[in-house]
């Protein structure tokens, strides 16, 4: 199947290549051989509804842990662009500002990201989130221009130990994501 742009949609069962992928604090196996892979692909630094996602998932990191997943955030943005924005992170945070693993695995760019009305009120909280961390000096300014637009769309994907593409979801709005009780909801039924 393809996207709206013409890029392949993954579909399950999928096999990823084996292969190791750079984060901002080491190296990625995807596939991990001991655990589920949680693949999340995000928009880009300091994007307000991505840190409102992204904290969901951070204050719930340990029962995605024993639940046997790793979680990998990956964004369209450079590394040095990302670092002030994902220092809380307890997971790994992955740069592809080239957007090579976003063609790879079909992710998306769209107006639709924000002109859905489901999207409306994840953007206001994510803005008012962002402006009290900005105003309370945790967090920098984010940039007017950022690197692959401001039009991306979510994608998640649970990749099993062997490579195998188990569940995957294509957002339709910029807050269309797997939340925490989704993904732990999936790893159950696939074990």
């Amino acid at each position: 199947m393809r996207t709206s742009s013409g890029r392949l949609r993954l579909k399950l069962g999928h096999m990823i290549a084996p292969r190791q992928i750079t984060a901002l604090d080491g190296m990625v196996d995807l596939p991990d051989p001991n655990r589920l892979v949680h693949l999340q692909f995000r928009r880009f630094a300091g994007c307000p509804v991505c840190d409102l996602h992204l904290h969901s998932i951070a204050q719930r990191h340990d029962e995605i842990v024993s639940a046997r997943i790793r979680e990998v955030a990956v964004f369209h943005s450079g590394a040095d662009d990302l670092r002030p924005f994902t220092i809380e992170l307890p997971f790994a945070v992955v740069a592809d500002p080239e957007k090579r693993l976003y063609t790879e695995f079909g992710a998306e760019t769209s107006p639709r990201a924000l002109l859905n009305p489901r999207a409306w009120l994840p953007i206001l909280r994510g803005v008012l989130r962002s402006l009290g961390r900005i105003l309370r000096d945790r967090q920098p300014v984010t940039s007017l221009r950022s690197q692959g637009g401001k039009l991306g769309l979510p994608a998640d994907f649970l990749i099993a130990e062997d490579g195998r593409v188990l569940a995957c979801h294509y957002g339709e709005h910029i807050y269309d994501q797997w939340s925490v009780d989704d993904l732990l909801a999936l790893s159950g039924k696939i074990r």
